[in-house]
């Protein structure tokens, strides 16, 4: 069986195809790819979406659409997160995406996001890996920093979720609204973080395992394994210690987007320029939990996929 999910955040749109086992307990990825169109712009200050920004996005879905069409998928699933649930003029993007896709957006509440997110966080990645979740003893802490929410899940088991919250905060919401300048300044720093703190620190429960997914969490491993071309087989299963994450979130915050270009080539231009922001809330979130941070290039697409096999 050959599945497709779409997932339209506030900072990128990803697309997943992939064929599931016999069990269907394991995927195989056939395409995975993203694009970075920012649908979020501006949508924290004026809860609309911005022209442009429906234009950037469009513009990717007409390329998946081709891709959907070219590898043939048995079901489809799209999902719209933190960017479209705060904008008031949604219709208009969930229009454009039924005219170009044939599918309806499923516009899921951040609670939702959060249990596909902690489901695909276990998930298989590399060949032979299929049992990856029994590495991961005790009680389980996944994170999500996406553009424009963060999604901590806390969960006993592949399926047991016993809690799950979604902040709105993210990656390029922070960078928006308070670290504005570039790099920003001591005082926008010391803003945000007093934000995020008193924002993640509402979230109590015993951890054990600490998981991070999606594009903040990988872009800082690739950092700390000194990555210059982006390797997502040595990224997935990597750790970064609280420490490590604080260094890199203090090097980020006090450098340039064109410097932190320059050093790290393997970014996005548009992921550069909100890393800081995203690596100041997983900074929080390590400092909250106190453990090591395993990064794993599975994620929401994944839960999201593993649930639409489930469902045929």
């Amino acid at each position: 069986m050959r599945v497709g999910v779409i997932d339209c955040g506030t900072h990128t749109v990803r697309l997943l195809i992939a064929d599931a086992s016999a069990d269907r307990n394991v995927l195989r990825d056939v395409v995975r790819t993203l694009r970075f169109v920012r649908l979020g712009q501006g949508v924290d200050a004026t809860h609309r979406l911005h022209p442009d920004a429906l234009a950037r996005t469009f513009a990717a879905l007409d390329e998946y659409s081709a891709l959907i069409a070219a590898h043939g998928v048995d079901a489809l699933r799209f999902l719209a997160t933190s960017a479209v649930r705060d904008a008031e003029n949604r219709d208009e993007f969930l229009a454009g995406v039924r005219s170009r896709l044939g599918v309806t957006p499923d516009v899921i509440s951040g609670e939702e996001e959060a249990r596909l997110s902690y489901r695909g966080a276990l998930a298989s990645y590399t060949p032979g890996a299929e049992a990856a979740a029994g590495e991961y003893p005790g009680r389980r802490l996944v994170m999500d920093i996406g553009g424009g929410s963060t999604e901590l899940i806390l969960g006993d088991t592949e399926e047991d979720v016993v809690a799950a919250r979604s902040f709105d905060i993210g990656s390029v919401r922070l960078r928006e609204r308070l670290l504005v300048d570039d790099p920003p300044t001591p005082e926008q720093v010391a803003e945000a973080r007093r934000l995020v703190d008193a924002t993640v620190g509402t979230f109590d429960g015993q951890v054990d395992t600490f998981i991070g997914v999606a594009g903040t969490s990988t872009s800082l491993a690739a950092m700390k394994l000194g990555l210059t071309t982006y390797d997502a087989t040595r990224v997935d299963r990597s750790t970064l210690t609280p420490g490590e994450i604080g260094a890199l979130t203090e090097h980020l915050l006090a450098s340039s987007i064109a410097s932190v270009r320059a050093e790290y080539p393997f970014l996005e231009p548009r992921r550069a320029e909100v890393i800081c922001a995203g690596a100041l809330i997983c900074n929080s979130v390590a400092n909250l939990v106190e453990r090591p941070m395993i990064v794993r290039e599975t994620d929401i697409l994944d839960g999201a996929a593993l649930a639409l096999v489930a469902q045929r």
